[in-house]
């Protein structure tokens, strides 16, 4: 009567690839650009043009504010000009009369010196009455409260029927731009000078304007389709905690992100040209080590100590300890009844039976 068959155990083989080393750490969301809408005139607040939460555009009208006292006060000034533009014709028309008469001495020196400065006077006038209507004209626009930018508005601060008041400045609503956002996370200077040193010396990919792929998770663990991108400009270290403040710009035109939300990002801060990816069922954690199964010499399995980096998508990164070829069995390890009997390798197929079980002690993160 023949042995038992081998046990049949599925295997990865191992082949090095490029892997990116990954940090995750939390950050915060804000928003690209902020605008405070704020009075500029005083007055009766007529009507809110606006849905709040919706989107709206640069230059679109937000509030309507009493405007009646600053069209009375652009019609004044528009009366003071006319008023002002008939005396310089006057002024003009009789300093041109007395140029003769003064070249002939028909009248005195001091006479067409007088007539010349109330001509001058009337054109300080004219250009008062001017400069006072294009005062007044941007007082009328005031009232007319448009947005400065473009972005998503918020709760509306003051109702209809409301005073405001331009020398309190007081906030209508608040602008912010969404459609891309900022988010800040912290990272020590000793990390951030090796990311630095990473992409000077190639060992990480960035863009051709020297900006690195960042990765954002939600609060529910899902990661965000469109990668954002670091930002290195204005670093600087907080002398307290050593500490330094990063941004990353993150495309939201699905408005997902919003200002004050919590996230982790994922950042590469090296990437391995040869690295080894593993299940992390496959990898048996322990105080005396991390070890893998590796089938040896007459299909006979074996521990084998390895080095662990960190976790990428559910596995594990083995930085040392594997060799392009060796079989580490990832599923079937109930199987394997007598220590050191041959077993079947097959290939994983990326799931584990039914029946199967990952090693003893994994997966657990350090």
């Amino acid at each position: 009567m023949g042995g038992m068959p081998p046990a049949e155990v599925g295997v990865i083989t191992v082949a090095p690839q490029s892997v990116a080393l990954q940090t995750e750490l939390p950050g915060r969301v804000s928003a690209l650009r902020v605008a405070q809408v704020r009075a500029r005139a005083n007055g009766v607040v007529l009507k809110r043009l606006f849905r709040e939460g919706s989107e709206v555009q640069a230059g679109q009208l937000l509030y309507q504010i009493d405007d009646a006292p600053y069209r009375a006060a652009l019609e004044s000034a528009q009366a003071t000009l006319a008023k002002s533009s008939a005396t310089l014709a006057q002024a003009n028309a009789q300093l041109e009369r007395n140029k003769a008469l003064v070249e002939a001495n028909a009248i005195s020196k001091q006479d067409f010196t007088t007539l010349q400065t109330t001509q001058r006077q009337a054109e300080a006038d004219v250009a008062a009455a001017k400069a006072a209507i294009e005062t007044a004209r941007i007082n009328l626009a005031y009232a007319s409260v448009t947005a400065p930018i473009s972005g998503r508005i918020g709760q509306s601060q003051v109702t209809e029927g409301a005073l405001v008041s331009a020398s309190e400045a007081t906030q209508l609503a608040t602008i912010q731009q969404i459609s891309s956002v900022y988010v800040n996370f912290t990272q020590s200077s000793t990390e951030v000078l090796r990311l630095r040193k990473a992409i000077a010396s190639k060992q990480l990919r960035a863009a051709s304007d020297g900006s690195v792929a960042v990765r954002i998770v939600l609060e529910d663990g899902t990661e965000l389709p469109k990668p954002g991108k670091l930002l290195f400009s204005d670093l600087s270290v907080d002398a307290t905690s050593g500490q330094i403040t990063l941004r990353a710009e993150v495309p939201n035109s699905d408005g997902l992100l919003l200002p004050g939300q919590y996230v982790r990002v994922r950042l590469s801060q090296a990437e391995l040209p040869s690295g080894i990816l593993l299940p992390q069922q496959a990898v048996t954690r322990s105080n005396q080590g991390d070890t893998v199964m590796v089938i040896g010499e007459g299909g006979k399995p074996g521990p084998r100590p390895v080095k662990v980096g960190n976790s990428q998508d559910g596995q594990w990164v083995i930085l040392d300890g594997l060799k392009t070829g060796d079989q580490v069995i990832v599923d079937g390890f109930q199987k394997m009844m007598v220590p050191g009997a041959p077993v079947k390798p097959v290939p994983w197929t990326g799931s584990a039976p039914a029946n199967a079980a990952p090693a003893t002690g994994a997966p657990a993160s350090k």
